[in-house]
């Protein structure tokens, strides 16, 4: 078994962390992942102070605030901000930060490609730090995979695909779901964020994102394929609503190469909020050409560990211990116009066939 190098790794100084925002996302995820990792959260404001305060009691938060402008005047030199409302308030409270700020900022970036555009001038504007939180390009089981993919152990990469064939109990998120770019935007996201920190920009991308009949939902299943060109193969499928018990539910990531693959079931989003437990496997292949499947445990999952390598990061790029920022602004501007080209293609349609028979 190979030794496999998948966690991440932590900042040598803890900075303050102020978090704008009290919603499910914080509880589920940002606050357990800060507690896992030790970071130490400064403060935390929400429009509705009780939200906030109910957080600050659980997870000994000393500080809340009753606004944004508060929070900023109090808070120390060093803090980072983590801003985790929804995107259309997202400007304005990049504004109201100091210039020169750290800050985290919940993804999407924007709900439509201009308003992500004005998200990276506010933030190259005022100097910014800023990254998006695109916390699965972090997961353990995906650090283990690049790390593989990296060393050379699968030789050419040349398939990636992500399915996800599950029943996503969208009511737990009641401002999300109402959304009228639900899935893409909201979910699917993720995987093309992965996606391009593997392979870099497509060329372009085919999409269809579908509603289901029985729902009101502006859509919960979407097939999109990346262009590469015509060696690599890039696919992302997902239904939300597989309602038909856990037996053939799926939700994984697969990394196909010359000499081996990789193979990482997503735990989380099997029976969510719930989840069952991770399964990380690699083959490599061997002079006579049989692959030998090697389970290798993996400690920690998407939920919360993920957050844990997304804000890490952050600080250790604001102190200087790395060079480059994982999904910044400056690279997540190009997710989002990912985004915006698979909605325009699944709106304009595949080309038409004409079934004339006649000559």
């Amino acid at each position: 078994m190979i030794d496999i190098p998948y966690r991440a790794i932590l900042p040598q100084k803890n900075l303050p962390i102020v978090i704008i925002g009290a919603g499910g996302i914080v509880k589920d995820a940002h606050l357990p992942a800060y507690k896992k990792a030790g970071f130490h959260v400064h403060g935390i404001v929400n429009r509705t102070r009780a939200k906030a305060e109910a957080l600050a009691q659980e997870f000994a938060i000393p500080q809340v605030y009753d606004t944004v402008a508060d929070a900023v005047a109090q808070a120390p030199a060093d803090a980072v901000y983590d801003i985790t409302i929804m995107p259309n308030q997202f400007i304005e409270t990049l504004e109201a930060l100091p210039h020169g700020a750290a800050v985290l900022i919940q993804k999407p970036m924007g709900d439509y490609f201009p308003e992500s555009k004005a998200i990276l001038e506010v933030c190259q504007r005022k100097g910014l730090i800023a990254a998006i939180n695109c916390q699965l390009r972090q997961a353990p089981f995906v650090n283990a995979a690049r790390w593989l993919i990296e060393n050379g152990y699968i030789g050419q990469l040349y398939d990636m695909e992500v399915r996800v064939t599950v029943n996503t109990p969208w009511e737990l998120f009641p401002h999300v779901m109402v959304h009228p770019r639900l899935e893409i935007l909201y979910h699917s996201v993720h995987y093309i964020d992965l996606i391009r920190s593997f392979l870099g920009n497509p060329a372009s991308i085919y999409a269809k994102t579908l509603k289901h009949p029985a729902k009101e939902l502006s859509s919960s299943r979407t097939t999109l394929l990346f262009d590469y060109g015509d060696t690599m193969h890039a696919v992302v499928n997902t239904n939300h609503d597989h309602d038909f018990g856990p037996r053939h539910q799926e939700s994984f990531i697969k990394w196909e190469g010359t000499k081996g693959a990789i193979k990482a079931k997503m735990g989380l989003l099997m029976d969510y909020p719930h989840g069952v437990p991770d399964v990380f496997e690699y083959g490599i292949t061997d002079a006579n050409g049989t692959t030998e499947w090697v389970p290798f445990p993996i400690e920690g999952s998407w939920f919360p560990d993920a957050f844990i390598g997304s804000m890490g990061s952050l600080m250790r790029y604001k102190l200087g211990e790395i060079a480059v920022l994982p999904a910044a602004v400056e690279d997540v501007i190009d997710t989002m116009a990912v985004v915006e080209a698979a909605y325009q293609s699944s709106r304009q349609g595949g080309q038409s066939i004409d079934y004339n028979r006649t000559t």
